[in-house]
């Protein structure tokens, strides 16, 4: 029987299929979601929810002890693009949070860790093709700054106190069940909205930047995939590059063209534009398809298809 686990920042764009997709595998009492705010109805719905500020240490121990939490996954975090704009709100959030899961890890008050970082990290010193798992990490983003930081955080309690903390490098995740959430990525979601309610999209980011994503199905399995592994499996505690399809605006718009064959798009890039040629345009993954088994399963068509067919439902 699954020990309890604890989702912080269960609201947002990861969280809120994360939960659910737990929830489906160990039983809704097993999974506590907690958030800044409430959720959508099928998440508040779908089993216990708790009112938690990531960054209060104090509160975030009242419900490990409550509960008798075994794992944490801490998915609360400022987006690239919304930190830029407050950028020391975003390190204050995507930092002392981490802090205080690791420390009740380090304290043994929960055994098990993860913490998602990001394709952020990376810079533009960084080889865009095939980019490594170890390689020049110089980002100029407040986002990827605080994700490099944690990084190294992690892996620093890892060796220093045997914290097993896990953690993926998510590229652009697209999904319809949940609106993204303030990310430089957040174009490849609003796409398909836009698609079949005008017709037509204006993108923030010029036609040929072509970056790392991922449908997310994709991504819960990944997550789910790496906290199941034994811990022997896992050589990284850092955070594992996750790769499965780099695609530009102008190559989703041509798929969605094959539903949709009138849906025209337009380019506006915005100061978006910066952040995303400062990263990687695809991904060398191979240490977690090695070590854990990672594998993709849907492309850039297979990922239109559902979007679409979702979205129209």
């Amino acid at each position: 029987m699954h020990k309890p686990i604890l989702i912080i920042g269960a609201c947002g764009q990861i969280g809120t299929e994360l939960t659910i997709e737990l929830r489906n595998k160990y039983g809704s009492d097993k999974v506590i979601a907690s958030d800044i705010r409430e959720g959508s109805e099928a998440l508040m719905k779908s089993g216990p929810f708790e009112l938690l500020d990531a960054t209060n240490y104090a509160a975030i121990e009242d419900v490990v002890m409550h509960y008798e939490i075994d794992e944490v996954y801490l998915m609360a975090a400022m987006l690239s693009a919304t930190a830029e704009k407050f950028p020391m709100r975003a390190w204050n959030l995507n930092m002392n949070s981490l802090f205080n899961v690791l420390n009740l890890a380090k304290d043994r008050k929960i055994s098990k860790v993860f913490w998602p970082s990001s394709i952020a990290v990376f810079g533009p010193n960084t080889p865009k093709e095939n980019t490594p798992q170890n390689t020049i990490m110089e980002p100029s983003t407040v986002y990827g700054i605080s994700k490099q930081s944690g990084e190294r955080w992690c892996e620093y309690y890892f060796k220093k106190y045997g914290v097993d903390v896990r953690s993926v490098r998510y590229p652009g995740l697209i999904s319809w069940k949940t609106m993204p959430g303030g990310g430089t990525t957040d174009y490849a979601v609003e796409i398909y909205h836009k698609a079949l309610e005008k017709g037509a999209y204006e993108c923030f980011l010029a036609e040929n930047t072509k970056l790392p994503m991922m449908y997310m199905d994709d991504a819960i399995r990944a997550t789910i995939n790496l906290m199941d592994s034994p811990a022997e499996h896992i050589k990284v505690r850092s955070s594992y590059n996750l790769g499965s399809m780099s695609f530009t605006p102008k190559e989703i718009a041509k798929s969605i063209q094959k539903h949709l064959p009138g849906f025209q798009i337009s380019y506006a890039p915005d100061f978006r534009q910066e952040i995303a040629d400062s990263w990687p345009s695809s991904i060398d993954d191979r240490e977690a398809r090695e070590q854990w088994g990672w594998e993709p399963k849907f492309d850039l068509d297979q990922t239109t298809a559902e979007m679409l067919k979702n979205l129209r439902k």
